[in-house]
């Protein structure tokens, strides 16, 4: 059994290994504070106690995953990676088997997407570099290439996707991670500074109420379970994540369910949201 700390670097190395496509002793130094001899040296009883699974390459000067790389710390997940990456979640000692408490969480796919299609991404994000990607939308199935500028990835609350310029849109655009293909090709750095994103800098609040269908019970159980004041519950958020705020609340902008109850909560103020939602 490996002890707690060798194994938060062993997650660690794999993580940065598997989604960046490349380890080095100074990602251990920076991450653990450890000194470069150490650092190496636990690569090494990696390598030693996990062999075939990395490889070292001189002209990279750092090891990466070898073609049969298979996660042994960590999930192979995208959203492992993304969580960690944002700071959303750490990567905890595990709870000791007298402490649990019975519990039940509810565990959704996980979606299909490729080291190969998250390297690319994250090496355009730290250089502002352009990207040639193969993107198939739902709304689009049929595939085309465009170029982008990643500029963010986000957390939507049900999935994470990519925001960039797309120079095809001559827009900014949210790309889900699942739906790239293939691996993105770098096109070299952007050309030119690129346009405000007002979407994103523009803050709106969003202002839900109970659905006026409802009895006045019923209502008033939604104020309670809200913690609302005055009838009404303020969401502030970037306009650009305005719709997805509205998809994880389950209010629906488009069409009323029939069925006030499984309705629950309208958008009050949707003269002044529209122009944000699609």
């Amino acid at each position: 059994m490996i002890k707690t700390e060798p194994h938060r670097r062993y997650w660690l190395m794999e993580l940065l290994a598997y989604w960046e496509g490349r380890l080095t002793a100074n990602h251990l130094q920076q991450f653990f504070g450890l000194s470069r001899q150490q650092a190496s040296k636990d690569i090494n009883q990696y390598l030693q106690d996990n062999p075939g699974q990395f490889y070292y390459c001189s002209s990279r000067k750092g090891h990466l995953p070898s073609p049969a790389f298979k996660p042994g710390f960590i999930s192979g997940d995208v959203t492992e990676y993304l969580n960690w990456m944002s700071g959303q979640r750490a990567h905890t000692m595990p709870v000791e088997p007298g402490y649990r408490l019975e519990h039940a969480i509810l565990t959704p796919p996980p979606r299909n997407v490729s080291p190969r299609v998250i390297r690319p991404l994250v090496h355009a994000l730290r250089h502002h570099y352009r990207l040639e990607v193969d993107y198939g939308a739902v709304s689009k199935p049929d595939r085309d290439g465009r170029i982008i500028v990643p500029i963010r990835f986000v957390n939507t609350g049900r999935r994470w996707h990519l925001r960039a310029w797309c120079e095809k849109a001559r827009g900014y655009r949210d790309f889900v991670l699942s739906r790239f293909h293939g691996e993105p090709t770098p096109e070299g750095p952007q050309r030119s500074p690129l346009p405000d994103d007002s979407a994103w800098s523009t803050t709106l609040t969003l202002i839900l109420k109970p659905d006026p269908r409802l009895s006045p019970e019923q209502q008033a159980a939604l104020a309670y379970d809200y913690d609302m004041t005055n009838g009404e519950l303020h969401l502030p958020t970037r306009a650009a994540l305005a719709q997805y705020l509205l998809n994880e609340m389950q209010v629906s902008v488009k069409m009323l369910d029939g069925n006030p109850a499984a309705q629950q909560l309208i958008l009050a103020n949707h003269d002044e949201a529209k122009k944000w939602l699609f």
